[in-house]
């Protein structure tokens, strides 16, 4: 029986919820998943261009294995971007250090429950309307 998972460590989650292909209707649109380590894996290394050694480091998790997180993440974009298929981040085995919400009215990532401000999509706001985004 193989060991549990360990959780890996992301910052903050995605500002998005994935990604559409350009020119295939939305009814015929098939997608792929993303978890959110593997975003996490990509904005670390190929976004911030840190080394793979400082990558695993601030994600908690070894070297080889955010290689594979890595890998995984590229063949699904790869295979997305070839196949015209659509991207969806969500899931995976992650923790973050703080505790983040989506609104459910104007999508806005929230750091903290008390950190929502009022705007012109959600001026009844109340915390039903906040989607939490921790494990």
């Amino acid at each position: 029986m193989p060991r549990p998972a360990k959780y890996r460590r992301i910052d903050q989650p995605p500002i998005m919820k994935g990604f559409m292909p350009y020119g295939i209707p939305a009814c015929k649109l098939e997608t792929l998943v993303i978890s959110f380590e593997e975003f996490e894996s990509l904005k670390l290394v190929s976004h911030e261009m840190l080394p793979q050694e400082e990558a695993a480091r601030r994600m908690a998790i070894s070297r080889p294995t955010l290689t594979r997180i890595y890998n995984r993440a590229l063949r699904t974009i790869a295979q997305a971007f070839v196949e015209g298929k659509g991207i969806e981040i969500r899931g995976g085995n992650y923790r973050m250090d703080s505790e983040w919400f989506r609104c459910r009215k104007c999508h806005k990532l929230i750091e903290g429950v008390r950190n929502h401000r009022k705007c012109d999509q959600c001026p009844e706001f109340g915390r039903n309307e906040l989607i939490r985004l921790n494990n």
